[in-house]
C-alpha cells in the first residue's frame, strides 16, 4: 500500500473516534465518515507498516445503517462523529466499544463480560438534548463576524447558529449576539492576533425549570455598549442570568478564573429527579438532563441502599451524585477537587433540606488516603464510614493511590460511574485483583450522535 492508491474496501467495524474500519488484502484502513456495512473508495493519506488512514471518496453501496444527517455540517463538524449512522445501530457500537475494552483492556474474560452487561439505556428523541454550550466567535472572509463549532481538528469555525443537538433557544440568542457585534462594531477574538474582544458564548439552559444563562467570555476587562446587548437579551423568554467572564490569556482554556453578573442571577436552577440544582457558568453539571436522570437512577440502584450506610463519593462535582444517594443513605460524604463546585455542592444540600451529607474540597488521592491514615486500618469504625464508595472520575480514571486506599477500607460495594471506558476497564482490572467481583455493568447513551459514552459498573467485595 502506497500513499494516493485509491481502493475499494468494505467497511468491517468502527474505531474508538467513530472512523469506519476495513481491510484490502489484510491491511487495516480507518476511515472517516464510513459506517459499518458500506462499500467504499478510498485514498490513502497516511500509511505505517500495519495500517493507514484513507479518505472516502465515493460510496459504492450504502450501508442499510446510513442514513441522511439532520445537519448538514454535520460531516464537516467535529461535534457529531455518528451522526450519518442510525441510531439503532450507535447504541450497538457503543455496547461493542465497551464490551471491547473490558475485555482487551480489563483483561475480564467475554463470558462474564456477557453475563453481567445489560441492555443500553438510549433516547427516545436524540436531538436537541444539550442543556449546555460554548460556542466560539470568530470573522469570516468578509470580515463579518461568525459563530459555530470548530471543523474536526481545527480550530476552523464552521457558521451554524442551529446546532442540532442544543436547544432553541441557542439560535436566538447567537443571532442576537452577532447583530450587536455588527451593530456596534464589537469584533471577535483572533486567537492569532490576540486582538479582538467577544472569545465565547457560554449558554446553558434549565430543562426542568426553562430558565436560561448567557455567559459572554470577553479578551477585555469590559465588554463596550454591554447595556444595549444586555437589554436585547433578557428580553428572550426564559432569560434569568447574564454574565461576562474575562479572559485575556494566551489559552484554549474557554472561561476566564471569576464571572460578573450583568444582569439578573449568578445562577440558574434545574432538577435531576425530585433534587433542585443551582448552577453557575463554572459549574460541572452532565449536559444531558434526561439521560442523567437515568443514569445516576442506575448509580443508586446498584448502590442498594437500606438507610444505614455511610457513602462516599469522589470526584462529586457539584454534589449531583452525592444529593440523589442522601435521599436513602444514613450520611453521604463527598469529595471534589474545584472549590467553587464544592461551595455549590453544600447550598445546593441547604436548598433540599439534606443534612445528611458533608463535602470536603481536594484530590480524592488525597483526602481519602488521608483520612485512611488518621481513622487506621484496625479501628472497627473504619469500616462504617466506607459501606459503599461511588466513583465517577474524568477520564483520566482514578488515580492508583485512591484505587489502593479505596481496596484497604474495603467498602461492600463500589459503583464506577464512567465516561471513558477504556480507563474503566483499566481501573477495574486493578480492583478485580484487589478482591472485587464484576456483577452489573450497564451503558447510558449520555452523549447521541457522538462516539462519547457513560458506562455504570457495579463491584462487590468477595
Amino acid at each position: 500500500m502506497q500513499k494516493n492508491d485509491v481502493v475499494t474496501v468494505t467497511i468491517e467495524d468502527m474505531g474508538m473516534n467513530g472512523e469506519g474500519i476495513g481491510r484490502v488484502n489484510g491491511y487495516t484502513l480507518f476511515i472517516k465518515d464510513a459506517v459499518i456495512g458500506d462499500v467504499i473508495e478510498a485514498k490513502l493519506m497516511k500509511v505505517k507498516k500495519n495500517y493507514g488512514y484513507a479518505k472516502m471518496m465515493n460510496i459504492i453501496s450504502p450501508s442499510e445503517a446510513r442514513v441522511v444527517p439532520k445537519c448538514k455540517f454535520a460531516r464537516k463538524c467535529g461535534g457529531c462523529q455518528l451522526q450519518e449512522m442510525s441510531y439503532e445501530q450507535q447504541l450497538r457500537f457503543k455496547y461493542n466499544k465497551v464490551k471491547g475494552n473490558l475485555e482487551r483492556i480489563g483483561g475480564i474474560p467475554a463470558s462474564l463480560i456477557e453475563g453481567v452487561m445489560e441492555p443500553v439505556i438510549g433516547m427516545e428523541n436524540p436531538f436537541c438534548y444539550r442543556n449546555k454550550a460554548q460556542f466560539p466567535f470568530g470573522t469570516d472572509k468578509d470580515n463579518n463576524p461568525i459563530t459555530g463549532f470548530y471543523a474536526g481538528r481545527t480550530h476552523d469555525i464552521i457558521a451554524n447558529t442551529d446546532c442540532m443537538l442544543g436547544v432553541a433557544a441557542n439560535q436566538v440568542i447567537l443571532e442576537t449576539v452577532l447583530d450587536f457585534m455588527k451593530k456596534y462594531k464589537v469584533g471577535a477574538y483572533d486567537e492569532h492576533s490576540r486582538k479582538g474582544i467577544v472569545r465565547h458564548v457560554l449558554i446553558r439552559y434549565g430543562f426542568t425549570t426553562k430558565e436560561i444563562m448567557v455567559c459572554l467570555v470577553v479578551n477585555s476587562k469590559k465588554l463596550p455598549y454591554s447595556s444595549e446587548l444586555v437589554g436585547q437579551l433578557k428580553r428572550i423568554e426564559g432569560m434569568a442570568s447574564i454574565t461576562l467572564s474575562v479572559n485575556t490569556r494566551d489559552t484554549n482554556v474557554i472561561m476566564g478564573d471569576n464571572c460578573e453578573v450583568l444582569w439578573g442571577k449568578r445562577y440558574i436552577t434545574d432538577f435531576i429527579g425530585e433534587i433542585k440544582y443551582q448552577i453557575s457558568p463554572l459549574s460541572f453539571y452532565q449536559v444531558n438532563p434526561v439521560q442523567t436522570e437515568k443514569l445516576y437512577s442506575l448509580a443508586l440502584e446498584y448502590a442498594e441502599l437500606k438507610g444505614n450506610e455511610i457513602v462516599w463519593d469522589l470526584y462529586c462535582g457539584i454534589g449531583t451524585i452525592s444529593l440523589f444517594l442522601a435521599q436513602r443513605a444514613r450520611y453521604v460524604y463527598g469529595i471534589e477537587i474545584v472549590p467553587q463546585a464544592v461551595e455549590d455542592a453544600k447550598n445546593n444540600a441547604s436548598i433540599n433540606g439534606i443534612t445528611n451529607a458533608e463535602f470536603f474540597t481536594g484530590k480524592a488521592e488525597e483526602i481519602l488516603p488521608e483520612y485512611y491514615r488518621e481513622t487506621g486500618q484496625e479501628d472497627s469504625e473504619t469500616q462504617k464510614h466506607m459501606d459503599v464508595v461511588v466513583v465517577d472520575p474524568p477520564r483520566k480514571g482514578c488515580d492508583e493511590l485512591l484505587l489502593q486506599t479505596i481496596a484497604k477500607m474495603k467498602p461492600n460495594r463500589i459503583v464506577y460511574v464512567s465516561c471513558d471506558s477504556a480507563t474503566l476497564a483499566r481501573d477495574l482490572k486493578y480492583l478485580r485483583k484487589a478482591g472485587y467481583e464484576l456483577e452489573r455493568v450497564r451503558v447510558v447513551d449520555q452523549f447521541p450522535m457522538t462516539v462519547h459514552v457513560e458506562t455504570v459498573v457495579k463491584l462487590s467485595l468477595r
